[in-house]
């Protein structure tokens, strides 16, 4: 069986999106630019990681497959797969471990492929980086889309982050006694989940309106896989998702204040 062959079924989508149906009245979704996602062919779709993800992105997943009919296959980092019972769930739903094969595949089958260049430190949000974009030098993506010629849609997600205040991060004091046991183990402490605090001191989320944002596609055709074109092509789609995050923001604040 090859990654291609592991499609969420409809019985799960339609099991997925009654059990969210509560929590997307809670949040009250608003959309934009979800034209802007290609019905067919192979797609990368590019934008970023929200603290603990749990709030924002399986509400993103279900829209993109109520307007467009297509579920993203989700590239997830390896650490996930690593988890009993949770692997089993995230595969179920159509993620893969986000491996340059496991793209490759994808989008030569002609499959929308949702990356978070961010990965999992992205999730791993500290208290100084509400809304920031953690891709470091990572340029896999931009390669990827190059390779196979297929346009890249940048996205950008708000309001999940205005659910959760996070209390305690990996870089606190607090956590260096856990941090040396994992770092002893081979284990990774710069994806350590933050402790986070939601309704009154507990981790729920407060309800929050979240946003979400598409953007015009940034093609690839005439780009070659020399470094310098995939830093090219990383960083216009890292600006465009920056722009979007600034442009739901002002949205945002704007709903508040009307």
């Amino acid at each position: 069986m090859t990654v291609t062959d592991d499609q969420p079924s409809q019985r799960d989508i339609k099991l997925l999106r009654s059990a969210l149906a509560p929590w997307t009245k809670l949040f009250k979704p608003r959309w934009f630019g979800l034209d802007n996602v290609p019905r067919e062919g192979a797609v990368l779709l590019v934008g970023n990681h929200s603290v603990l993800a749990f709030v924002d992105m399986p509400v993103m997943f279900l829209e993109l497959e109520r307007k467009t009919g297509r579920f993203p296959r989700g590239l997830a980092d390896r650490l996930h797969f690593g988890i009993p019972g949770w692997r089993d769930l995230l595969t179920r739903m159509g993620a893969v471990e986000g491996t340059r094969d496991a793209c490759r595949e994808m989008l030569a089958a002609g499959e929308a492929v949702l990356v978070y260049p961010g990965g999992a430190r992205e999730v791993a949000k500290r208290k100084n980086e509400k809304y920031q974009l953690i891709w470091k030098q990572r340029t896999g993506f931009a390669r990827m889309a190059i390779e196979a010629g297929c346009p890249i849609v940048p996205f950008a997600a708000v309001g999940a982050e205005d659910s959760l205040d996070v209390v305690v991060d990996a870089d606190s004091a607090l956590y260096t006694p856990v941090k040396k046991i994992v770092e002893r183990f081979g284990g990774r402490w710069d994806a350590a989940w933050p402790i986070v605090r939601g309704i009154g001191p507990t981790p729920l989320p407060r309800p929050q309106t979240l946003y979400f944002a598409f953007g015009e596609a940034i093609e690839t055709a005439g780009f070659t896989d020399d470094d310098h074109d995939v830093r090219v092509v990383r960083d216009r789609t890292k600006h465009a998702v920056e722009e979007l995050i600034q442009t739901l923001l002002e949205q945002q604040a704007a709903d508040r204040t009307g």
